[in-house]
């Protein structure tokens, strides 16, 4: 079985310049539950002059539905988001998992975070630790996994070490990102199938943006390495500020797709992903690029096809 991890509340709306109120990213987290998603990333606590969309991410925490078995990710940047996320706890039903965040190039980190890859070390070491102390499960992304958009490539051996030193610091999940979308599925393969023998038994998570449409056969080459969790966004929303180039996550209806083919189950239903899709696109004021929202599910005579 796999498990998806949807984004599109946190990582598919940072980007847009469509302002989406309170109320809908709520109604949107009631869908993808509705549709079957149990881990959500729902907001990011980052400085709302940088990331205006995030600017009420108390207000959404404060707003989530308490259903069980459904759990919340709260991103925190740096130690100040940290705490915000801890504290969304003293409000109300909050958060359960804090997702640190670092950055696999000095040039991107210091301009995504202002903090060197050692800066970050360090910084995340402590904000992993908090985290747990407060009940909030740590996990951390390395982001610019596969390609920095101002450094060019990067080296697996340094992502292999990033992920060592993270084990070793306390996170309980490691994801590595393709935030650019530059990876291809040789490269997805071989660097995840390092990286879990590097850190087993953490688990790791693939987060995967479709810029150059390899994303579906990057998530493929993760799950033949051994990858079982992967982020996805519904539609195929989402683009960092901060990443010239950028373009969504991988779709969730594609994930959904592909594992269903092949039998493996996520527990997310399709259709009514395709629906949320069909849903928000109403909101957005456009279609979601996804290519199976548009085109649905392998239907004949409204009978899903065998694979």
């Amino acid at each position: 079985m796999i498990q998806i991890v949807e984004v599109s509340p946190r990582d598919g709306l940072q980007n847009e310049k469509v302002e989406v109120s309170t109320a809908d990213k709520l109604a949107l987290i009631g869908r993808l539950i509705d549709m079957g998603a149990r881990r959500i990333e729902v907001a990011s606590f980052v400085n709302p002059r940088r990331v205006p969309q995030m600017a009420d991410a108390e207000a959404v925490v404060a707003g989530l539905p308490d259903v069980a078995g459904v759990s919340y990710i709260g991103l925190c940047l740096n130690q100040r988001g940290v705490d915000r996320a801890i504290a969304s706890k003293e409000k109300g039903r909050g958060l359960d998992e804090a997702g640190c965040v670092l950055v696999a190039s000095d040039k991107f980190g210091i301009i995504n975070q202002g903090q060197s890859i050692e800066q970050g070390l360090e910084a995340n070491r402590a904000m992993l630790k908090s985290a747990k102390a407060a009940g909030l499960k740590p996990q951390i992304t390395i982001s610019a996994a596969f390609g920095c958009p101002y450094e060019g490539a990067v080296p697996a051996a340094r992502i292999l070490d990033l992920a060592r030193r993270m084990a070793d610091a306390g996170a309980e999940e490691i994801a590595l990102a393709d935030t650019i979308g530059v990876g291809v599925p040789g490269q997805v393969g071989d660097l995840s199938g390092a990286v879990i023998e590097a850190v087993a038994p953490i688990p790791v998570r693939l987060h995967l943006h479709d810029t150059r449409g390899l994303a579906p056969a990057n998530a493929w080459a993760g799950y033949q390495a051994g990858v079982r969790v992967f982020n996805s966004a519904l539609g195929g929303l989402g683009g960092c500020p901060f990443a010239p180039g950028a373009a969504g996550n991988v779709g969730t209806e594609e994930l959904l797709y592909l594992f269903d083919r092949i039998g493996e189950s996520s527990g997310l239903d399709l259709a009514k992903a395709v629906e949320a899709n069909h849903w928000f696109s109403t909101i957005m004021g456009r279609p979601l690029p996804s290519r199976v929202g548009k085109a649905g599910d392998f239907l004949i005579e409204g009978e899903r096809v065998p694979s």
